[in-house]
């Protein structure tokens, strides 16, 4: 006894969101509630060297972030894993290549608009895992009047720019919407995010 057959993960997914590489996959068939998992990497430019992940090592839950345990971010990286129960070890099952800098899908950015008496000043904030802080992250924020479909654009901002609008001509409801840019080999963007409306220079 002792050597139980464990069925290797399953749906093993590299998956680029929010910012992050982050490994996914499904527990194999018929595994015990108290399984864990070993996840490791190897990047292109050395394979055969799987590295470890020293906070995916033995763990319950079913996805890994690796954003900040890659040793670049140009260069295309895979992931294994594998599923542990006491003595036994289930085969490594692993994911597809995939790059951070071309891959990266970008979450909208946060607005916070500081409203003074003639300007507003808009800050983006992006949720951004600490090690990817220093790329060049921009982003895009439009301007318009409620029920409009003109927009107004300022375009390419860094992310720690603060936007400052003059709102002395400014009368009604105007909202504000951002996104996030990323210039890779191509221009990338995410969704432009949830507006949000401020009543300017209301007379009441």
């Amino acid at each position: 006894s002792g050597h139980v057959q464990l069925l290797p993960p399953q749906n093993v997914t590299l998956l680029s969101k929010d910012f992050a590489m982050i490994l996914t996959w499904a527990p194999g068939e018929g595994s015990p509630p108290d399984v864990t998992y070993t996840v490791r990497y190897e990047s292109q430019d050395r394979l055969d060297k799987w590295r470890k992940v020293p906070h995916c090592k033995n763990i319950p839950r079913t996805f890994c972030n690796l954003t900040c345990a890659l040793s670049s971010f140009y260069v295309k990286v895979r992931a294994r894993v594998k599923a542990v129960w006491g003595q036994s070890q289930s085969p490594w099952v692993k994911s597809q290549f995939k790059n951070y800098y071309l891959d990266v899908e970008l979450a909208p950015p946060v607005l916070n608009l500081n409203v003074t008496e003639n300007f507003i000043h808009v800050k983006a904030s992006f949720p951004l895992p600490t090690c990817v802080e220093k790329l060049t992250w921009k982003y895009d924020l439009n301007l318009w009047e409620a029920g409009s479909e003109d927009k107004k654009k300022y375009e390419g901002y860094f992310r720690k720019d603060t936007v400052t609008i003059n709102t002395t001509a400014l009368r009604g409801n105007y909202c504000f919407s951002a996104r996030a840019l990323y210039e890779s080999i191509e221009l990338k963007h995410s969704a432009f995010s949830q507006p949000v409306c401020v009543l300017l220079n209301h007379r009441g």
